[in-house]
């Protein structure tokens, strides 16, 4: 029973079925054991995410990769899976209990992780519902979570590894605090926004009546940030400042604390910015702590002025006054601003109002550059703090040397500067994090000992808690284990060793055992960044020898968004190599953003992001993931165009419809990968361009140039198929069906679209995959295996190249002919005689075969080999041959010259404006970029129009 297509192509209608087919029927990874592999991995989005217009590009063209490389005949694997995503996870789970009027302190630490996990069973993971919306082929069978027990237990394991080499450390530094959520955050969680605030000038005395060389008892300061003088521990100059050098070394005394703090020369100080004079706060501004290490502070002897929700506390010399502690960070800003002018020490800002006469403000307006947390909203506060940090200085040696030498490659190149720029220059990795859901460290700490025992609140009162972990190590059995051997003698005397959960659990059974050493947990988690940086191993089975691990580890490729190059690709870099010896893949593939229509980056406080999913329903996926293929080219962004979306839906159509042309004309499927035997021009020529489009693909693909790719199969379908082979073989089915000229273009016409969905399905995998079907089922029969399944063209046809040579001539020529009649607006179904003074071979040989071909697509008729009559003609070209065709009676030539006269002269006017306002140095500098692109764009068009109306004024004579 034959089955024939429906009219209109609805993508909704088939792209859940095939969907639903592939997965079911286990087609994502099929059963390959002795193909050769090759293996991608999905950067896992968060759990508690959905699916962005970013996320659309990144799997779209993972997913082209893995069908391309599927059809090749390779087992093929894409591993997928989701970060578990500590901080969003945590606040999801933690506004649910609010809206409960419940809160994560009222469950111990275990209660709460439960809950998370319910969350997890219950609602995480849409965004894997939605990849396969997309049409993601993902081996779903294997589906990985950062927090499954065999992944943390990779993760713990580096994690003992790197501490036990010395490459994780416990250190005070600064971190991007969030006040908020009460945890470090990494700089990528950081939102840089434009803030109206104020700069203030303040007077910060000289102390032991010394005086500047003009006089001045005071050095004056400039602030953005007045309440950290509460916690200022210098003043830095710059070392060639001649106003200051005679009390460098000398000191000043901070008003409202007394502090008395030193003036030091450091290069961070600018003479031409202020009064060239830099308060500085080690504790609480990332710029400040380095200077303040350059002075000789200590980090440990550092003041920090903040407790963890950003309030006033007491610094360990006890000298900020009560009436500040407590206070909030913005509250105890007015009240210090409040208390230096009255002690004299604020220094007004003179401005002039709209009148001229001057005005004394309390500080200078200004718009700052103010860090947010992108989650919790509130400001970041540089806050110092004991966390846990890799040596990423001594991990990034190995991959820096990876690109250098070639074994890594990135892709485009010129991304490898900005790679060694931050990897030669990189900072220790901050690796804690203060949660509750995420992997814990692995880290227990122990009592102080002091000579020949231990400090314990049951013998002295005190419990004096080491500052650094006692024991890393896998499990909390080996924790205690070590603890006994480390005291050794206390165990032999009948002391036990027990572990507790937290510090203060520790302190109270200390204080109600006798005769008990407790050990306590490390309260942090893992940067989640740290457990997604083992990715490319921990999910096929490593620390374990699987045999997944040795086929698909290493990598082939990685594709990744640049935004990401450091937290993550760098850092999978690293890992990899230190704890496998070999680079996680051979090549990196960056891509770029997509951004909105006007240039401008997508953020929801713009308004002005897209859904991918709606664009979905509106086009179908297929159009979606072709557009963003198209556009991809080698890491440039990809400004939003949903009428290109729209286009390429129109461009499935086109296909749908030519394939209802091949049914209704008995052209069925093939049953050969190789191309069939052909004898007419037609066919011998669609089938080499079949194989020059699959070589250049081939290309394309190689060199990861997802639009030259895109393109390529675009036009071949679009052009060369539909609108030239289709046309070329409408005469063989006006005559004998049966004949051997329409038996042969059948099986060539079948054969090639057969060929283009296969090198369309990896970009539009679901009308392909139903029109695969659809062309065995209009026959009657079925196909041997899937589409997703189907191996890639191989033609091996050998083409007859004058055959080639003439079709290419006849296209030549219907092509400038057409041109020719649009520009002059003659019609394009008016037949034109033509005549060719001086015909080639070809040209004689084509005509004579051809004519009718020629008057149909070309409607040139007759055509004849000669002189044409005197008077007004227009001139077309094909290959070497001219043809003249007389304008006489057809067009108005006089009232043609003049509309095409006038068109050009508004167009040389609008151009010469253009190429004004590009010129000014003025309008390149200030206007928007999105309006000098407008510009150069306007200005390109005029210049081809000009181009276009000369040409048809010189077809008139």
């Amino acid at each position: 029973m034959t089955r024939e297509l429906d009219t209109t192509f609805d993508p909704a209608a088939i792209e859940a079925r095939w969907y639903s087919h592939w997965e079911n029927n286990g087609l994502f990874r099929p059963e390959r054991p002795d193909a050769e592999p090759f293996t991608i991995v999905n950067p896992p989005p968060n759990v508690t995410g959905s699916l962005h217009i970013g996320h659309a590009l990144d799997n779209t063209l993972q997913d082209i990769v893995i069908r391309y490389e599927r059809m090749r005949g390779k087992d093929a694997l894409w591993v997928v899976g989701t970060d578990h995503a500590g901080i969003a996870t945590q606040m999801v789970v933690e506004r649910q209990m609010e809206a409960k009027q419940d809160k994560r302190t009222n469950y111990t630490r275990e209660g709460f992780v439960e809950k998370v996990w319910e969350w997890k069973h219950e609602s995480g993971g849409e965004i894997t519902r939605q990849l396969r919306r997309l049409g993601c082929s993902m081996d779903w069978s294997r589906e990985q979570f950062t927090m499954d027990k065999h992944f943390t237990r990779a993760v713990v394991k580096v994690f003992v590894d790197l501490y036990n080499e010395g490459l994780i450390y416990r250190d005070k530094r600064l971190v991007n605090w969030d006040p908020k959520l009460k945890t470090a955050i990494s700089d990528l969680e950081v939102e840089t926004q434009d803030v109206k605030g104020s700069f203030w000038h303040f007077k910060y005395p000289l102390a032991d009546g010394v005086t500047l060389a003009d006089g001045s008892d005071y050095i004056e300061v400039a602030t953005t940030r007045p309440e950290t003088m509460l916690a200022d521990m210098a003043v830095a100059v710059h070392p060639t400042d001649e106003r200051y050098a005679s009390v460098v070394g000398k000191h000043v005394v901070l008003p409202i604390t007394g502090r008395r703090i030193p003036i030091v020369a450091d290069e961070h100080a600018d003479p031409e910015l202020g009064s060239g004079a830099v308060k500085i706060t080690p504790g609480h501004d990332f710029n400040d702590f380095e200077v303040g290490k350059r002075a000789g502070i200590a980090p440990s002897d550092m003041l920090n002025m903040f407790d963890a929700e950003a309030n006033v506390c007491q610094v360990s010399d006890g000298l900020i006054p009560d009436s500040y502690i407590g206070v909030e960070r913005f509250a105890a800003r007015a009240q210090v601003v409040a208390q230096l002018k009255e002690l004299g020490c604020l220094i007004p800002h003179v401005t002039r109002d709209k009148d001229g006469d001057e005005v004394l403000l309390d500080a200078e307006p200004r718009t700052i550059a103010t860090p947010f947390g992108d989650r919790g909203g509130v400001v970041i506060e540089p806050w110092l703090t004991d966390q846990w940090y890799v040596n990423a200085a001594e991990l990034a040696k190995a991959p820096i040397e990876a690109v250098k030498n070639g074994d890594v490659e990135i892709v485009p190149k010129s991304w490898e500067k900005t790679f060694f720029n931050w990897m030669e220059n990189i900072q220790p990795w901050c690796v804690s994090r203060q949660l509750w859901w995420g992997h814990r460290i692995p880290a227990w700490y122990s009592m102080t000992r002091y000579g020949e025992g231990l400090i314990f609140g049951t013998t002295s009162g005190r419990v004096l808690p080491n500052e650094s972990p006692t024991f890393v190590c896998m499990e909390e059995d080996e924790a205690i284990a070590l603890a006994k051997k480390e005291y050794i003698e206390l165990v032999e005397d009948g002391w036990t060793v027990e572990a507790f959960d937290t510090r203060e659990q520790a302190i109270q059974a200390t204080n109600e055992k006798e005769r008990m050493i407790p050990i306590w947990r490390d309260q942090d988690v893992l940067d989640t960044w740290f457990s997604s940086a083992l990715w490319p191993f921990a999910t096929l089975g490593w620390p374990d020898e699987t045999e997944l691990l040795k086929k698909h580890y290493p990598n082939d490729l990685l594709v990744s968004g640049f935004d990401i190059l450091f937290f993550w690709d760098a850092r999978m870099m690293m890992m990899g190599q230190k704890m496998t010896g070999q680079n996680p893949w051979p090549r990196l593939y960056l891509h770029g953003l997509v951004r909105a229509p006007d240039g401008q980056k997508m953020s929801k406080s713009k308004g002005n992001v897209v859904d991918p999913l709606v664009l979905v329903d509106k086009y179908g996926a297929d159009a979606l993931r072709f557009f963003m293929a198209a556009m991809e080219s080698q890491g440039r962004d990809i400004k939003m165009d949903e009428k290109r979306v729209e286009g390429y839906r129109n461009f499935a159509t086109k296909l749908w419809n030519a394939t209802r042309f091949c049914q209704s004309n008995g052209i069925g499927a093939s049953d050969t990968i190789a191309a069939p035997a052909a004898k007419l021009a037609a066919n011998q020529w669609i089938i080499g361009e079949v194989a020059q489009a699959v070589d250049a693909l081939d290309k394309a693909m190689a060199d990861l140039r997802f639009d030259a790719a895109a393109n390529i199969v675009y036009h071949f379908t679009w052009d060369k198929f539909c609108d030239w082979y289709l046309e070329l073989i409408k005469p063989v089915f006006a005559g004998d069906q049966d004949s051997p000229a329409a038996i042969e273009t059948r099986a060539v016409a079948g054969w090639v679209l057969d060929q283009i969905l296969v090198m369309l399905h990896p970009f539009m995998p679901f009308i392909t995959e139903e029109l695969w079907h659809a062309q065995a089922d209009y026959q009657g029969g079925e196909r041997e295996y899937e589409l997703i399944l189907a191996k890639w063209p191989d033609p091996r046809a050998s083409v007859d190249a004058h055959a080639v040579a003439a079709i290419d001539w006849t296209i030549a020529l219907t092509t400038a002919t057409r041109g020719a009649r649009n520009e002059l607006g003659i019609s394009p179904g008016e037949k034109l005689p033509a005549f060719c003074p001086a015909p080639s071979p070809l040209a004689k040989s084509v005509v004579e075969r051809s004519a009718a071909a020629i008057e149909r697509l070309a409607r040139l008729t007759p055509v004849t080999f000669g002189e044409a009559p005197q008077g007004a003609a227009m001139q077309v070209t094909a290959g070497d041959d001219v043809f003249i065709i007389p304008l006489e009676g057809i067009v108005d030539i006089e009232a043609e010259k003049a509309r095409l006269t006038k068109a050009m002269a508004a167009s040389e006017k609008e151009a010469k404006s253009l190429m004004g306002r590009l010129g000014n140095p003025s309008f390149a500098q200030k206007a928007k970029p999105e309006a000098v692109e407008k510009a150069k764009a306007d200005h390109a068009h005029h210049e081809a129009e000009i181009a276009r109306l000369k040409a048809a004024l010189e077809r008139l004579g």
